[in-house]
């Protein structure tokens, strides 16, 4: 395979497992990494930290990792772009629709490979779910509802909780139903002291008709991060806590309870846990981005994507203030 010569920019909670990944990974060899506050964990071994991205690119590189702050994506992403590096962003893909719209036209004008770290696409169970979807064994697909709860994270400082989290649940049902949002609907609130929102609840509509809804927030003391895919066959709940994927069928067995026998709707069947290979979401990220910079058909979050979510979170924002002044029913 050949070997691909990769640059690290921001080596702060993310960088430094990007750091360890990218050396474990087969093809991959991390020349060169850069952050202008240094290296707090430790992450350079013997490569110097440089302080600037064109610097980076100095250092000869193939493709690169943007984990700096999300205010720095654009202007980080469009000297890699501009220098013919095959990037991949850290979520979100920009600050704003604006700066993400730049990025996916510079990338694609130059014709390099540009990808958005929406990680949780690549979680084990997620994987499993989206092949079984695929394959048919839900049937039509109703409604696809998330909730991804937990403590404040100390890693953030310059967003709130829709572009820090929500965008995963954004961007994976959107890539679970294989069709984008048409409209969204929400409530947020702050209750942390700090400028930015921390809970939120959605409800959205897709293209395809699959309604959906999401909970997020880190104002919770547990921690949880489940999935649930409702259809014609059942559901699947994938938490991706634990990588663990469970179908709960719709039952077929008669009941002579004439209580319940009158319920018109399905009933409680058989349910099954899979057994499923559990690899690392990031390891799996960076192999599928190896691939695509190689010219190899690769599933990876691309910057149309990542930018398709952007919008989705912010016209989120938008529904949550101007519903903050509406009147009460």
């Amino acid at each position: 395979m050949t070997e691909l010569r990769v640059g690290l920019i921001g080596l702060g909670m993310m960088g430094r497992h990007h750091a360890r990944v990218i050396r474990e990974v087969d093809g991959l060899e991390l020349v060169a990494v850069a952050d202008a506050t240094g290296d707090p964990h430790g992450v350079a071994g013997d490569l110097p930290v440089l302080g600037t991205v064109a610097e980076l690119i100095d250092a000869g590189i193939d493709m690169a990792v943007c984990a700096v702050p999300t205010a720095m994506h654009e202007e980080v992403g469009l000297a890699l772009a501009d220098a013919g590096v095959h990037t991949l962003i850290e979520k979100p893909v920009a600050h704003s629709v604006e700066a993400g719209t730049r990025l996916v036209k510079a990338f694609a004008d130059r014709g390099i490979v540009g990808a958005v770290g929406h990680i949780e696409r690549y979680n084990p169970a997620l994987q499993s779910l989206r092949a079984r979807m695929a394959a048919g064994e839900l049937g039509d697909i109703y409604q696809i509802a998330t909730r991804r709860q937990g403590p404040f994270p100390a890693r953030i400082a310059d967003v709130g909780v829709v572009k820090d989290l929500a965008t995963h649940d954004i961007d994976l049902t959107a890539w679970l139903a294989q069709s984008e949002y048409t409209s969204v609907s929400a409530q947020v609130t702050t209750r942390s002291g700090r400028p930015h929102e921390d809970m939120v609840a959605a409800t959205g509509r897709l293209a395809n008709g699959t309604i959906t809804n999401h909970l997020v927030n880190w104002l919770s003391p547990m921690k949880e991060r489940l999935t649930v895919v409702t259809g014609e066959k059942g559901a699947f709940v994938a938490d991706t806590l634990t990588a663990d994927l469970t179908f709960y069928a719709n039952g077929v067995i008669n009941t002579e309870w004439d209580s319940v026998a009158n319920f018109r709707g399905v009933s409680e069947g058989n349910v099954t846990r899979y057994a499923i290979q559990k690899r690392e979401p990031l390891r799996t990220e960076h192999e599928k981005f190896r691939d695509a910079v190689l010219g190899l058909d690769a599933d990876i979050v691309t910057m149309q994507e990542g930018l398709n979510t952007l919008r989705t979170a912010e016209e989120l924002l938008l529904t949550a203030t101007q519903s903050a002044g509406s009147r009460s029913l």
